[in-house]
């Protein structure tokens, strides 16, 4: 191999972990800013939330509930328009019970970059807290893609399929935050 081929390959390795990180981190903040208590300081509202998780979309972008459960309950989303329509239903004033407490967790990541296209697959672990007392658990499978778009990472799907949900006691959580201070200064 001569210099100039090793210098490209070890261009391409950087460029594919590189992307990896990014990729995770993308995945990562939007799991942050789906989180409730939103934890992004400065974000004091929901159309604010919207419009960040927006930013890290591609334009043609999809995203869908897949599978026996989540088929009906999610459907398929094309473009940012739709996508933004589900997160202002999501988070709409007239939701009822009101969700006072969402955290994700990601586990079993696998991501694999090829060019400006990548996929990731994880396993998301998830509670839910509504302002009636009632919760439940959810974990889903996530096989999403991403895209390098500018230069710049961006989600091209999200899908997401059921592992289980499992309801939890009535007030089965006694302490937790009305607001995140996390991020505040």
């Amino acid at each position: 191999m001569t210099d100039a081929d090793t210098i490209a390959h070890l261009i391409r390795r950087i460029e594919t972990l590189e992307g990896e990180a990014d990729v995770r981190r993308l995945q990562a903040r939007y799991m942050f800013l789906c989180d409730t208590p939103c934890p992004e300081a400065g974000v004091d509202d929901d159309a604010r939330r919207i419009d960040l998780i927006m930013d890290l979309y591609a334009e043609d972008a999809v995203w869908e509930g897949v599978g026996e459960y989540y088929d009906n309950q999610f459907g398929r989303l094309v473009g940012r328009d739709a996508i933004r329509a589900h997160f202002e239903r999501f988070w709409g004033p007239e939701r009822e019970p009101g969700l006072v407490l969402n955290a994700h967790y990601l586990t079993a990541e696998q991501i694999r970059v090829d060019g400006d296209s990548a996929v990731g697959q994880w396993i998301h672990m998830q509670p839910w807290l509504y302002s009636d007392g009632s919760a439940l658990l959810r974990s889903s499978r996530l096989n999403n893609e991403f895209r390098r778009i500018d230069g710049v990472w961006k989600i091209a799907r999200t899908r997401t399929e059921n592992v289980f949900v499992a309801p939890l006691p009535a007030n089965f959580a006694d302490s937790f935050p009305t607001t995140s201070v996390l991020m505040k200064p």
